[in-house]
């Protein structure tokens, strides 16, 4: 009985979820195997991935985040007009304390050209430099849109549904069909590059690429993968589990609205895609945290482009970024502070 127990699914046990997970993988999985392999062996040649064996981990960072339950507090503050002129605010370098800024219902902004401490609610947050910020669910994004900027970059990192999620309660999902009330049409610029994180549910990707770019006015034109590796080049988990897979997929798209005809200039002057491309890192302690695709998207925008990015966790220097934790990795506790060096005085 114990050997039948630990004996591999055939596939006619897998339900039709599984099935079409498996033919995904296997249709996937040469390219992910040789651009992996291909990229290890680049970086470890550059000294950038080290094998380290017994090395004690930091303890991480216990902060507890309430803001998306602050979130919901403020649901019962007014939202702004749509004609409202006043929906940027703006962050004062000589005073950290944001107890006079609403960070809920305005757009908030570091102007400045280096990190602003801020304190909300006894604890102390770091605003990189020339970044903008809304704080809110996506039943109180309207702000965002009044902002009036047009992006040339958005990326989303939505909070699928899947059961692990459900069962952990480490942060709300959000069904796929809500995703479809996103205004992307009414902050993207012509020929803006839309890219969604999506999870390895055939389900989602379908999704993605058949009904909520469609809907958007995007035109899908890739898929990459991000691959999970350990310090030691090796895959997080085994590429075929059954359980988990060691990456994660990008869908990649660029909003062509509802027009129809000829090319643009804009897209006349666009830098192709390609299809499909690897990347690879050692992946966040922190659950769920992606990793920055600023320089690896910089190519295919203009110079100067404005980027956005949707459900984030965390800022950037130079983006605009919005969701109900959007602040959560820029608390201190999640920074190692160092003494700055003082510039040489000039005689």
């Amino acid at each position: 009985m114990a050997a039948y127990l630990r004996r591999k699914r055939k596939r006619s046990d897998l339900n039709q979820g599984e099935i079409d997970s498996l033919a995904y993988h296997e249709k996937i999985r040469t390219a992910i195997a040789e651009g992996t392999k291909s990229l290890v062996e680049s970086v470890v040649s550059c000294g950038y991935l080290n094998i380290v064996n017994g090395s004690e981990k930091e303890p991480l960072p216990s902060q507890e985040c309430n803001l998306a339950t602050l979130c919901e507090m403020a649901k019962k503050l007014p939202l702004p007009d749509d004609n409202e002129q006043n929906t940027v605010q703006f962050i004062d370098p000589e005073d950290n304390s944001a107890s006079h800024l609403d960070i809920f219902s305005q757009v908030t902004e570091n102007t400045s050209d280096c990190a602003i401490s801020m304190k909300l609610l006894g604890e102390v947050f770091v605003i990189p430099p020339q970044c903008a910020f809304l704080l809110s669910d996506l039943t109180r994004i309207q702000p965002l849109v009044i902002y009036g900027k047009r992006f040339d970059l958005i990326v989303l990192d939505p909070p699928w549904e899947n059961k692990s999620v459900k069962r952990s309660g480490r942060y709300h999902s959000l069904p796929s069909s809500q995703l479809k009330r996103l205004p992307v049409p009414l902050m993207a610029s012509p020929g803006c590059l839309v890219v969604t994180w999506v999870t390895n549910r055939p389900t989602h990707l379908r999704y993605v690429r058949e009904e909520l770019y469609p809907h958007w006015g995007v035109e899908v034109l890739a898929e990459w993968f991000w691959v999970k590796v350990t310090q030691s080049g090796e895959f997080v988990f085994p590429l075929d589990s059954q359980h988990k897979k060691p990456y994660e997929v990008l869908v990649l798209g660029r909003y062509r609205g509802k027009s129809e005809g000829s090319p643009s200039a804009s897209e006349m002057l666009e830098i192709p895609v390609e299809d499909h491309r690897v990347l690879i890192s050692i992946p966040s302690l922190f659950h769920s945290h992606k990793p920055s695709l600023s320089e690896v998207l910089k190519p295919y925008t203009r110079a100067e482009a404005k980027c956005l990015e949707l459900f984030a966790r965390s800022l950037q220097p130079g983006w605009t970024s919005w969701g109900n934790e959007v602040i959560k990795f820029q608390h201190t506790s999640y920074f190692t502070v160092q003494p700055s060096q003082d510039p040489p005085k000039v005689p």
